[in-house]
């Protein structure tokens, strides 16, 4: 009798465990699949907007955010996530060339080291500058999981536009692809 019982619980174990890992692949499946469906739309698609906010960590986003900025198609820039040390010619060496850019426009956001903390700390800079809409930079890969961090930290009819530039890779590598979806199902338990 206690062997079978043993038997039942480890039966029962197997099952959970099986039924789990079963959930764990359509969902992990599914959230690949969104997160592959945004395309790099800063080559295709013209954007205006009081701000915009560069969520930094990857290639491409910087020089996207001071492209906005120079043709006047953002009137300030929030560059949220950067090196607390870290100066504007540090960040964008190629900056003194990039025309008659007021400093002043920019705004180096020091605290955030997640996109959640990017959300976070971008709000009260939005905020203060009167913003009515905000362009979102990153990469193409990035792009779901921080407009949907946006939308839940800032308020419900708030304008939020995607802007998504190459990522480290063109298309996305296996490994980046794994990697964020593995972040988006962790932010979708607690962030938004």
């Amino acid at each position: 009798m206690a062997a079978e019982f043993r038997f039942k619980k480890r039966y029962a174990i197997v099952s959970i465990a099986v039924i789990c890992a079963a959930v764990f692949a359509v969902l992990f499946i599914r959230e690949a699949r969104l997160i592959l469906k945004q395309s790099v739309n800063s080559w295709t698609e013209d954007v205006s907007a009081d701000c915009a906010v560069v969520l930094t960590g990857g290639p491409n986003r910087v020089r996207e955010g001071l492209d906005l900025l120079s043709r006047k198609a953002v009137k300030k820039l929030v560059l949220s996530g950067v090196h607390p040390q870290a100066t504007l010619r540090h960040i964008f060496p190629q900056f003194p060339y990039f025309g008659d850019l007021n400093e002043q426009d920019i705004i180096l956001e020091r605290r955030a080291q997640t996109t959640f903390g990017n959300a976070q700390q971008t709000l009260p800079l939005v905020e203060a500058l009167r913003c009515r809409d905000l362009v979102i930079i990153t990469s193409r890969v990035h792009m779901r999981r921080a407009v949907l961090t946006f939308k839940a930290e800032f308020p419900q009819d708030f304008p939020l536009i995607a802007r998504a530039v190459p990522g480290h890779s063109e298309p996305p590598s296996q490994d980046e692809v794994f990697w964020e979806t593995i972040k988006a199902l962790f932010y979708s338990a607690w962030a938004y």
